[in-house]
C-alpha cells in the first residue's frame, strides 16, 4: 500500500474513532440544535417548537399590563382640608400679654399631637372642648381663636395636621423616607405623595408602586405616573404604598457569556437586549443558529401563534431564533421576553469535533507516556 493509501485509511480512522467518541457523550452544556427542532411546528410529547418570524414576534409580544381599576382611577380628591377622626394636629397658640392663660407674651403655647378622638373632639385649655372632625384646621383655628378670645385678648392660633390615624398613608419599600404621612393639599395624589416620602431609591425605569386600598391592589410602573397622568390617582386615608424593584427575572443557559438567573434591567427586554445582559455570546462555542427561549406559553398566545384553536391550558414552547439569517438580528430585536423565561444557546457542531479531539489527543499522550514508561523500566530491569 503506498503513501497517499495509508494516509488516507489513517484519516478515516481518525475520523471514525473521532465519531465514536461524540457519539460516547462527551460533556455538553445541553442539548443541540437538531435535537431542539427535531419537532418543529409539530405537537410533541413535551412541547411545541416554533421557528421565529415577524407574525410570531407580534403574536408573543404580549406583556401583562399593570395599572389601577376603575375604583382607583375614578376616585376624586379627597378634601385634605377636612380633618377626621384619628387625625392629628398639631396647635400652636400666642398671647399678647404678660400673663396669659396658657403662656407669657412672644413665648407660644405648643400643643403637640393632639388626637382627634373618635368622636371627633379635641379638647384646648380654657377653649374646651372643640368639634374637629369634618372642619378644616383652618376652621379649627377661627373656633379656638374665637373661644380664647372671650379670655385673653387678640390670640394667635396656628393649627397642622401632622401624621395620624386619619387621613394618612403608608409609605414603605425602597423610598428616601418611610413612614405614616398626613394627606394635605400638596401631597393628595400618589406622585406628590411619594415625593413627600423622599422619592424612589432605586432606578426609576424598574421601580414598581402597588397600592393598596382595603381588599383592592393596584400597581404601576413608577416611569408610567409621569407619561400617563391618569395613573396618578387620588389618594384615600388609609392607603398603603409600597415602593419595590422589579423582580421579574429569566435563566441564561448554553454558550453564553454568563449562565445564571437574571433581572430584568428594563421595563421591556427582547431577546437581543437579554443576550447583550449576560455577555453576549460564547465567541468560542455558541452556534448563532441556535438560539432558543423556552417558555409556557397562556393558551390564547399559543393558539394565535399557531394559528389554531384546540390548544387548551398552558402550552410548553420552544421559540428558535438563527440570527445568521438577513432578519435574524432584528427578529431577536422585536422578540420580547417574560418573566420565567430561559434563554438558551447551543453549542456549534464544530465545538463537539474539538472536544472529541481534544479527548483523543489527550488519550493518545497518555498512552505514549505509559508507553514510555515501560520502555524505561524494561531497560532498566536489563
Amino acid at each position: 500500500m503506498n503513501i497517499v493509501g495509508k494516509t488516507s485509511v489513517r484519516t478515516a480512522a481518525l475520523c471514525a474513532l473521532v465519531v465514536s467518541l461524540s457519539a460516547c457523550g462527551l460533556p455538553r452544556t445541553g442539548p443541540n440544535k437538531s435535537e431542539l427542532i427535531a419537532q418543529t411546528g409539530v405537537q410533541s410529547k413535551d412541547a411545541i417548537t416554533v421557528l421565529v418570524d415577524d407574525h410570531v414576534t407580534r403574536a408573543t409580544a404580549v406583556v401583562p399590563p399593570l395599572g389601577f381599576s376603575s375604583n382607583f382611577a375614578n376616585a376624586p380628591l379627597v378634601g385634605s382640608d377636612t380633618v377626621q377622626p384619628g387625625d392629628t394636629l398639631g396647635i400652636s397658640i400666642w398671647e399678647n400679654v404678660d400673663n396669659g392663660i396658657l403662656t407669657t407674651a412672644g413665648a407660644p403655647a405648643s400643643l403637640e399631637e393632639m388626637q382627634v378622638d373618635g368622636s371627633g373632639f379635641i379638647f384646648i385649655p380654657y377653649a374646651g372642648r372643640i368639634k374637629a372632625s369634618g372642619n378644616s384646621p383652618e376652621t379649627i383655628r377661627r373656633v379656638i381663636t374665637r373661644k380664647l378670645a372671650e379670655q385673653t385678648p387678640d390670640p394667635q392660633v396656628v393649627v397642622r395636621r401632622l401624621a395620624g390615624d386619619g387621613s394618612t398613608v403608608t409609605i414603605t419599600g425602597a423610598v428616601g423616607g418611610q413612614g405614616v404621612y398626613p394627606i394635605e393639599r400638596p401631597t393628595r395624589t400618589l406622585n406628590a405623595m411619594l415625593a413627600k416620602a423622599g422619592g424612589v431609591a432605586i432606578s426609576p425605569e424598574i421601580a414598581k408602586i402597588k397600592v393598596n386600598r382595603g381588599s383592592e391592589t393596584g400597581e404601576v410602573w413608577f416611569e408610567d405616573l409621569f407619561d400617563h397622568p391618569e395613573t396618578d390617582i387620588a389618594l384615600r386615608g388609609g392607603d398603603r404604598i409600597l415602593v419595590e424593584e422589579d423582580t421579574r427575572s429569566f435563566t441564561a443557559l448554553g454558550a453564553t457569556g454568563g449562565q445564571s438567573r437574571v433581572r430584568f434591567e428594563t421595563q421591556t427586554l427582547s431577546a437581543m437586549e437579554a443576550i447583550a445582559q449576560v455577555g453576549g455570546l460564547s465567541s468560542s462555542s455558541a452556534d448563532p443558529k441556535g438560539v432558543f427561549i423556552l417558555r409556557d406559553e397562556d393558551a390564547d398566545v399559543a393558539n394565535n401563534v399557531l394559528g389554531r384553536r384546540d390548544i387548551r391550558g398552558t402550552q410548553r414552547m420552544i421559540y428558535v431564533l438563527n440570527l445568521t439569517e438577513p432578519n435574524g438580528m432584528f427578529m431577536a430585536r422585536d422578540f420580547i421576553i417574560r418573566d420565567g423565561d430561559t434563554v438558551y444557546v447551543t453549542e456549534a457542531p464544530y465545538t463537539q469535533w474539538t472536544k472529541a479531539l481534544s479527548a483523543l489527543t489527550g488519550s493518545l499522550a497518555t498512552a505514549g507516556s505509559i508507553a514510555s514508561l515501560n520502555q524505561s523500566l524494561a531497560g532498566s530491569s536489563d
